[in-house]
């Protein structure tokens, strides 16, 4: 019997030392991890890089977004100037003896930016005329989807008034109309910006 009592006692004296083993074990995991939260996070130095630079002057990679939202300026010029140098883009729209010429001019530059004429093999070898009504109506047509293309769906277009009631210009408007184009601009927006006055002037 006092082998067996031993042998219990010796058991408990294990247990109780594997017990206080985990409790302090656990109790110093929990300490760490709360050290962990309490301090700060290393401060590391941030890398510079090249491509990551910003560049101190900006420079607007498409100026037509101006022109879009009808903030872009519009050269006025002289009141008594025609046709009126107030637009972005104008379009011309020119007959001679022998072709019909559409031309698209920018508000800044004399070259056209698109044209359309019947003297394009193009347009020409299907055309039973290069002056008549279906020629006009013709290069309307190419013009239009040309100038889709381009992204341009807004120009100013003032005929000749001794010319706008002609069977050409009128087919030549109407085939513009209907391949989507708007021969008018909006009015340009002015934005006001407030001027702070100093504090020595108030």
């Amino acid at each position: 019997m006092a082998v067996l009592g031993d042998i219990s006692r010796n058991v408990r004296l294990l247990l109780g030392q594997m017990h206080r083993c985990r409790t302090s074990s656990a109790g110093s995991k929990t300490r760490l991890f709360a050290r962990g939260f309490g301090q700060a996070a290393p401060q590391s130095n941030p890398v510079v890089d090249d491509n990551e630079a910003v560049s101190p002057t900006f420079v607007n990679r498409n100026p037509r977004n101006l022109e879009q939202m009808a903030l872009a300026v519009k050269d006025r010029g002289w009141g008594t100037t025609w046709p009126h140098r107030e637009f972005y883009h104008r379009l011309v729209f020119t007959r001679s003896q022998h072709h019909v010429t559409a031309e698209v001019f920018a508000c800044d530059s004399p070259t056209p930016v698109l044209s359309c004429s019947t003297k394009e093999w193009a347009v020409k070898r299907e055309l039973a005329s290069t002056r008549c009504v279906a020629a006009s109506q013709a290069v309307g047509e190419v013009l239009a989807q040309r100038c889709h293309r381009a992204g341009i769906t807004r120009m100013v277009y003032r005929a000749i008034p001794w010319q706008f009631r002609s069977d050409a210009v009128q087919s030549f408007r109407t085939a513009l109309k209907d391949g989507g184009l708007v021969l008018s601009e909006p009015r340009r927006k002015y934005i006001a910006t407030r001027v702070k006055a100093s504090s020595g002037l108030m």
